[in-house]
């Protein structure tokens, strides 16, 4: 897999890039990320960006001029599956969508900030739009490398044990089980019996009900089922 990220501030990736699973995928050559400077495609002799709006309004918008020069510049090289912009009005980015573009071959994650990005890019250059949540942040870096981590951790070979990914939370559209390690007993807490036991058959059992325990509990929604009033 290849991940171009386009950013204002492109030595924000510098440590996760190099650490974590992240770096992990690039050692093993599994993953190949490059991030690029908005600002080398910017205009004139300081690499401008951004200007303010048409219309008035606090903020500035990134212009499209330097999007379009870098993107296309990324296309002419090669084919991209996807051109991906991290907005707080996207789709809501889940496990089913990581687990869709973990199957893809080149993607752009281009990272937003200021007040926004003019609208001709959005129309013309992205082709899937993602949020991490409804909530605004300063920019698009932090829901990329979200995005980023999801997805590259599921690619074969990147975790220790592949099965582990496919086992978390919201993989099956429910909560993971709780998990317990030694001691078997710390400060009154015991673990429970069966996980002791070391009968397999009832040990998936237990963590089958104990994960819907927990996923009606505190995210019923999964389960089709709605939340009882207080």
């Amino acid at each position: 897999m290849r991940i171009d990220i386009i950013s204002v501030i492109p030595d924000f990736f510098s440590s996760p890039l190099e650490k974590g699973l992240l770096g992990i995928a690039r050692r093993k050559a599994l993953a190949e990320i490059n991030v690029h400077n908005l600002h080398d495609y910017g205009l004139g002799r300081y690499q401008q960006v951004d200007d303010a709006p048409f219309g008035g309004g606090a903020g500035m918008v990134i212009r499209p001029e330097p999007v379009f020069a870098c993107i296309e510049k990324l296309q002419a090289e090669r084919s991209y599956d996807e051109v991906i912009f991290m907005t707080p009005d996207g789709k809501a980015f889940d496990q089913k969508r990581a687990n869709r573009l973990s199957r893809k071959g080149n993607l752009i994650i281009l990272c937003g900030h200021y007040k926004a990005m003019d609208e001709r890019i959005r129309r013309t250059l992205v082709t899937m739009e993602l949020s991490v949540g409804d909530v605004v942040l300063s920019g698009g870096e932090i829901p990329a490398l979200m995005v980023m981590d999801a997805v590259v951790r599921l690619i074969p070979g990147v975790l220790g044990d592949g099965e582990s990914a496919l086992t978390d939370s919201f993989q099956n559209d429910i909560l993971d089980c709780a998990w317990f390690t030694r001691p078997a007993e710390f400060r009154g807490m015991r673990v429970p019996d069966v996980l002791l036991s070391g009968h397999h058959e009832k040990i998936e059992r237990w963590r089958q009900e104990n994960a819907r325990e927990r996923t009606f509990e505190r995210r019923p929604e999964l389960l089709g089922k709605e939340s009882e009033e207080e």
